[in-house]
C-alpha cells in the first residue's frame, strides 16, 4: 500500500465534508436499525459515529464479498495498514477510514477499540466451532464490544466505570444477533454456540445440521437466552455512567435491542426453525419505550413475525 504524509493530523473542512457525506451515504443504504438511534446525536457526534459504522460495515463487506479465505485476510490487512497510516497523518485513499481517523483524533478514540473489530472480522473468517462460552464472549467482545467501547467515546462518558457496562452491552447485543440468526449463518456454514452447551442440553451441532431438532434444542434455547438475559441485565446501568447525548441514543439502541431479545425469548421454541424478525415499527417502539422508560423498563409486546409470513 502507497501513502504520503500528510503534515497536518487535520483533513480540510472541505474534504472532510465529503468523508462525512459518503459515511452518511453508506448508513442511509445499510437498513440498520441502528440509523434511528444514531440520528438522535448531535450534529458532530452523529458524523462521527456514522463514520464508525460505515468503517464497520466496510470491513464486514470486505469479507462477504471475497472468493477465498487467503482474499479475504488480505483485504482486512490491508484495511488496517490504511487505518494505522490515517491514524498517523498518512493520506489514504478511503473516506471511510479518513472519516474514521479525523473521528479517533477529535474524540480520543483507543486505536486498540478499532484493531479489535479488525480481528474480529478476522474471527469470522474460521470456521472453526466454539466449544466453550469464554471462547463465544471473546468473539463477541472484538465484533461487537469494542465498537460499543469506541462509540461511547464519541457519545460521552461521566466515569471510567461506564467501561465494563459498555462491554456487557456488546455481549448483549451480539448474543441477540446470533441467537435471530441461527438459521441464516447455518445456510452460510456458521455455528456460533459453543459445543459445550450443546453437550451439556444433550445435542450436537450435527443435528442442527441435519435438521434434527428435538426437545433437546429447547434446553439449548433456554440456555442461551438466559445467558443474554445476564448480559443485558449488566449492561443497564450504562444509563447513568455517559453523557446526556450518550445517554440519548444507547437507550434507543438498547430498546431495538431489548425488544428483539424479548420477541426471541417469546418465540424460544422456534429458533432453531425460521428466522424470527420484527418489523420497523416495533424497532422505532422499543427504542422510543427506552428513551421515555429508560434501561430498566425497556421492550414491549411487539407481534413477531417469520420470514416465512412476508
Amino acid at each position: 500500500m502507497t501513502v504520503s504524509f500528510n503534515t497536518s493530523l487535520h483533513p480540510t473542512a472541505t474534504s472532510l465534508a465529503a468523508d462525512h457525506a459518503f459515511c452518511t451515504d453508506v448508513m442511509k443504504k445499510s437498513g440498520s436499525s441502528f440509523a434511528i438511534p444514531i440520528a438522535l446525536l448531535p450534529r458532530s457526534k452523529r458524523l462521527a459515529t456514522q463514520s464508525l459504522y460505515a468503517f464497520c460495515r466496510l470491513a464486514d463487506d470486505l469479507v462477504d464479498q471475497r472468493d477465498s479465505v487467503d482474499s479475504a485476510s488480505q483485504a482486512i490487512d490491508s484495511l488496517e495498514q490504511s487505518l494505522h497510516a490515517a491514524l498517523a497523518g498518512k493520506s489514504v485513499a478511503d473516506p471511510r477510514v479518513r472519516a474514521l481517523a479525523a473521528a479517533s483524533h477529535q474524540y480520543g478514540i483507543p486505536r486498540e477499540h478499532l484493531v479489535a473489530i479488525l480481528d474480529g472480522v478476522r474471527m469470522d473468517l474460521d470456521a472453526q466451532l466454539y466449544k466453550t462460552s469464554e471462547q463465544l464472549e471473546h468473539y463477541c467482545e472484538h465484533v461487537a464490544s469494542a465498537v460499543g467501547l469506541a462509540a461511547i467515546h464519541i457519545w460521552g462518558f461521566r466515569t471510567w466505570e461506564a467501561i465494563e457496562p459498555a462491554r456487557q452491552c456488546g455481549l448483549a447485543f451480539q448474543m441477540t444477533n446470533i441467537l435471530r440468526d441461527i438459521q441464516e449463518d447455518l445456510q452460510r456454514g456458521k455455528i456460533y454456540l459453543p459445543t459445550d452447551d450443546f453437550a451439556r442440553c444433550g445435542c450436537d451441532p450435527a443435528d442442527l445440521r441435519a435438521g434434527r431438532i428435538g426437545p433437546e434444542f429447547n434446553r439449548l434455547a433456554d440456555l442461551e437466552l438466559d445467558r443474554t438475559r445476564d448480559y443485558f441485565d449488566r449492561c443497564r446501568s450504562l444509563d447513568g455512567l455517559l453523557a446526556t447525548d450518550g445517554r440519548l441514543v444507547f437507550r434507543a439502541m438498547f430498546g431495538v435491542y431489548r425488544a428483539m431479545f424479548e420477541i426471541l425469548e417469546r418465540h424460544r421454541n422456534e429458533l432453531f426453525g425460521n428466522r424470527i424478525t420484527i418489523g420497523k415499527r416495533g424497532i422505532l417502539f422499543g427504542a422510543l419505550k427506552a428513551i421515555v422508560m429508560g434501561t430498566g423498563r425497556a421492550g414491549g409486546r411487539i407481534r413477531a413475525f417469520k420470514k416465512s409470513d412476508t
